[in-house]
């Protein structure tokens, strides 16, 4: 059944173009006016026809089948990507890690047009990060926003070394690192690994900040019409899980 859903949303991408004022203006004004209430906004463009369930359904299975090797068929073909120039109708949020090892379209078997993807090292948000979750969600009609933190991530043992050794980095990558220390912080007060109970917490962090406080999100996800999810990928295995 989400083979069969998942096909459908393929074929929204190719629906009709997004509004005039985008094409005209490109993604440099795709946040102007944003203050207008997001649902009046949402509903002037063409959307994914899966609720969260389903788009969540379709991630882990695409990410089953990469775990066991199967490629599949993501789409990524001319006739693809000619489809997409005219638009979009991605069915989910993903909020991942830069790191290279970490490639969400890869690691869930999705091809063009599919994931509306803000990646930083760390995967925290800023306020450019959070008004690009905000437009995935308001403006693309989104159901679906994932975390994604990952094994053994870099910015995290950054974070760990300022914690527990009083470390100091250059240039931008202390203030890159600071959103992460609280989560150190309470990892610390848990059994097992540090950095991979760091991981897990900031994933949840970010995701309570998205459920909770932010004014785009908060009333959707209270009506049951996004899904907000936590998740930690395996570097070793390649296996996604999803957290509490």
């Amino acid at each position: 059944m989400v083979s069969e859903v998942a096909k459908r949303n393929v074929d929204a991408g190719a629906v009709a173009p997004r509004r005039r004022f985008l094409a005209a203006c490109g993604c440099t004004a795709m946040f102007a006016g944003f203050g207008v209430a997001p649902r009046a906004r949402a509903a002037g463009g063409p959307h994914t026809t899966l609720d969260a369930d389903h788009a969540l359904a379709a991630l882990m299975e695409g990410n089953a089948n990469f775990v066991e090797g199967n490629r599949g068929t993501p789409l990524i073909d001319r006739a693809r990507r000619l489809a997409l120039a005219q638009g979009q109708a991605p069915f989910a949020v993903l909020i991942g890690c830069s790191d290279s090892r970490v490639p969400p379209e890869l690691l869930f078997g999705r091809g063009l047009g599919d994931l509306f993807i803000v990646r930083v090292a760390g995967n925290t948000l800023d306020r450019s990060g959070l008004g690009s979750v905000e437009y995935g969600v308001a403006e693309l009609g989104c159901p679906l926003v994932m975390v994604l933190g990952h094994e053994r991530c870099g910015a995290v043992q950054a974070a760990v070394k300022v914690v527990t050794e009083d470390a100091h980095f250059p240039g931008a990558i202390g203030e890159m690192v600071a959103p992460i220390i609280p989560a150190v912080l309470a990892a610390q007060r848990m059994p097992g690994d540090l950095v991979a109970n760091a991981v897990k917490e900031n994933v949840r962090r970010v995701a309570r900040r998205l459920r909770e406080t932010d004014d785009v999100l908060s009333d959707p996800v209270a009506e049951g019409k996004v899904r907000v999810v936590g998740a930690y990928y395996h570097l070793d295995d390649g296996r996604v899980e999803l957290l509490g």
